[in-house]
């Protein structure tokens, strides 16, 4: 029995042996941050908000891989985000969308079933655009009441639960009440801050990747 020999030109040889070795190229995943001035860096130099911060941090670990995407807006509410997200998803194709809203509806008094169902509205625009979704809960002060700041920290629980979404329960977790770590304004988180609030969201963020 004869066992025939294939013999390549040296040219067609390097090219099987680079088509080997060169790894598949991986599209970058677009993470897109949908927030309020915590995430706009309010007050402070963008380059020092946790969401510069994350983009630095993945392009460490994973060169070229991830693209960031800050649509955050300080003052922004549920429902302004809610006329904004289709086009956002339309424009940028998100792999991740995090949601880092409701602080600021909570701070007007707005309904809670009110803010549960814009909530709920938005993580259902992004899981049709097949993203994976993040939740960023928040709470709010003492003085609004306890049976409003229970409603208002319950709607996160809820709609997590109820749409398989992963949620950070206080994104401001070791920053709120911290003097050294909050601006003048006794509401915003300073540059201090950011790195911590970053190693909140990165777990999370980095899960969804």
């Amino acid at each position: 029995m004869q066992i025939a020999k294939v013999i390549l030109p040296v040219s067609k040889t390097l090219a099987v042996i680079s088509v080997c070795l060169v790894p598949a190229l991986v599209s970058a995943k677009t993470i897109l941050i949908l927030g309020d001035s915590l995430s706009a860096g309010y007050g402070i130099d963008a380059k020092q908000g946790w969401v510069h911060l994350l983009q630095q941090r993945l392009d460490q670990q994973y060169p070229k891989q991830h693209k960031v995407v800050n649509a955050s807006v300080s003052g922004e509410t549920t429902s302004g985000a809610l006329a904004r997200l289709p086009k956002l998803l339309q424009t940028y194709k998100p792999e991740v969308v995090v949601i880092e809203l409701g602080g600021n509806d909570g701070l007007r008094g707005q309904p809670p079933q009110m803010i549960q169902k814009n909530l709920v509205q938005l993580v259902q625009l992004s899981q049709q655009q097949k993203a994976h979704v993040l939740l960023f809960g928040m709470k709010i002060p003492p003085n609004y009441g306890t049976s409003y700041s229970k409603a208002f920290e319950n709607n996160y629980k809820l709609v997590s639960q109820q749409y398989k979404v992963k949620l950070l329960p206080f994104f401001l977790e070791g920053v709120a009440g911290q003097k050294h770590l909050i601006q003048n304004d006794q509401i915003h988180p300073n540059a201090k801050a950011q790195p911590l609030m970053l190693n909140l969201a990165y777990p999370y963020i980095k899960g969804a990747l």
